[in-house]
């Protein structure tokens, strides 16, 4: 591969990727905007706070401390904060204040207080710590030290700007006296969410446009490596060499290239064979315990796949527009994306899916000879209605069938909160796939008695056929749909089709 276009792809991604994240970044801090509807605030639900002391008093609130707010950011647009309560005591008024942590402990030195140290809102659970005091405190009205501060009968509102320092809220009755019970809602607002929300957008779209043309460029330059090597498609078996051959071993490439069936032969039930061909041949000699770190030794290739397959995906969603406008797909994001296809079966033959070769994968877009090859070809021209619909609404029930054969799973159980009363469901037990599982199936067997079932082999080759066949579909490769046929074995029905196992093999 190109040094240069390697490099591109990888700063394309990285760009993209991190004009990504800043969108999402955006898109929260949107949503928390929007969220400030309560005058300006955002507000949880009312909820009951009551102890048997003089005072309860928040979790201290710790704004910039040893610091202040640039200048360029106005005191009254950082953020503001909004108590509002009212005495669940009848008879009584409300006090609420706000004031710097220093000066509310010497008000309430002495003084038996309750002061809170977790706050859970979904549920509500509040829990406080005890301070023991016997000193019956000065009316909190009397005081001066009040940054800002809220007192009366009814409901009560406390609204007070950020401020650096060390704060804190105290809620007491205005006579204060014990106990303390009041109904009280929080709230928080801040003008910089907008400012906010409009640099990382603008930031993240700047990435964007940065990346996806590095990423489309390098994709390019690696496809752009000419037409690949023709191969046996539809037609006729060849002839098998004296001396028999096997489709379970690696051998020459052999027989003549058979004109391919039209895109009106390749249908739901038809036995053409799909113009996208994968294929894998068993290694006769696979040691019986290396399967057990192939994993570890396939990790440079995954991070490789990682920034490939955020590639096909870009170039995927270009083709898209190529194939809207032009009715056709750019042969060089062609080539790219099928090379990336076929590196990561190399990689998933080798390693995850099959286990089926002890030789490691090379790095290279391109076809080689190694016992595990996809290939798809190339459409003159692709519709422009389908492309519309093809991968994601006709794909659907394909889809659902790969999400069974390679995708994951999880159970969802439902408990009771201990304290709350209220269910709560959370996700439980592994994930799995059914080609993850029969391949350990498959390895397990040969760990402990040195052969790979070929029943086993065939049956995993045609899930993963399956699989890549409607992945192709979904890039957008292909206007036929992949047939619902579970085509097993080692070679593609669009190949020469050589028999007899190797020894030593069952």
């Amino acid at each position: 591969m190109k040094p240069g276009r390697v490099v591109m792809l990888v700063l394309g991604t990285l760009s993209a990727l991190l004009g990504l994240g800043l969108l999402a970044a955006a898109a929260g801090t949107g949503w928390l905007n929007i969220q400030q509807r309560d005058e300006g605030f955002f507000t949880p639900s009312t909820e009951r706070f009551e102890a048997s002391s003089h005072a309860i008093t928040s979790i201290g609130l710790d704004i910039m401390v040893g610091q202040r707010l640039p200048d360029i950011i106005p005191s009254d647009t950082a953020g503001s904060i909004l108590v509002r309560g009212v005495s669940a005591t009848a008879g009584k008024d409300i006090f609420i204040g706000v004031a710097r942590q220093e000066d509310v402990a010497r008000y309430l030195d002495g003084v038996r207080r309750s002061e809170i140290r977790e706050l859970n809102l979904r549920p509500f659970r509040v829990e406080y710590r005890d301070v023991p005091g016997t000193r019956t405190p000065a009316r909190p009205t009397a005081q001066t030290f009040w940054a800002a501060s809220a007192t009366g009968a009814g409901t009560q509102e406390l609204r007070w700007d950020l401020m650096p320092g060390s704060w804190a809220v105290v809620v007491m009755n205005a006579d204060a006296t014990a106990p303390v019970a009041a109904d009280l809602q929080g709230g928080i607002r801040s003008d910089l969410l907008w400012p906010l929300f409009v640099g990382l957008l603008i930031a993240g779209i700047v990435l964007l446009a940065i990346g996806v043309p590095l990423i489309v460029a390098g994709a390019m330059g690696l496809g752009r490596h000419g037409l690949p090597p023709q191969r046996p498609t539809a037609g006729p078996p060849a002839a098998v060499p004296a001396g028999g051959g096997s489709p379970y071993s690696a051998g020459p490439a052999g027989g003549g290239v058979a004109t391919p069936p039209p895109p009106s032969a390749v249908g739901l039930f038809s036995d053409a064979p799909y113009p996208a061909r994968l294929s894998g041949n068993l290694d006769p000699a696979l040691s019986r315990w290396m399967w057990l770190v192939k994993w570890f030794l396939a990790i440079p290739h995954v991070i490789v796949l990682f920034f490939l397959w955020f590639a096909l995906i870009v170039t995927s969603i270009v083709a898209w527009f190529a194939i809207l406008f032009t009715a056709r797909y750019p042969r060089s994001l062609f080539n790219f994306n099928v090379g990336v296809l076929r590196w990561s079966w190399r990689v998933s033959f080798y390693a995850f899916t099959a286990v089926g070769t002890d030789r490691y994968p090379p790095f290279t877009l391109a076809r080689t000879d190694y016992p595990a090859d996809f290939d798809v070809d190339y459409p003159e021209r692709l519709s422009r209605g389908l492309v519309l619909v093809k991968s994601w609404l006709l794909a659907i029930p394909h889809l659902l069938i790969v999400g069974v054969l390679a995708g994951t799973s999880r159970a969802w159980v439902a408990s009771d909160d201990d304290w709350s009363g209220y269910g709560a469901r959370y996700a439980a037990g592994g994930s799995f796939s059914l080609i993850a599982l029969l391949t350990l199936i498959a390895a397990v067997i040969l760990l402990f008695t040195g052969r790979y079932l070929l029943s086993m082999f065939d049956l995993l080759l045609g899930l993963n056929r399956w699989v890549y066949r409607v992945t192709a579909y979904v890039a957008l490769m292909r206007d036929e749909y992949p047939p619902f046929r579970l085509d097993m074995g080692p070679s593609d029905p669009g190949e020469a089709v050589p028999s007899n196992p190797p020894k030593g093999q069952s």
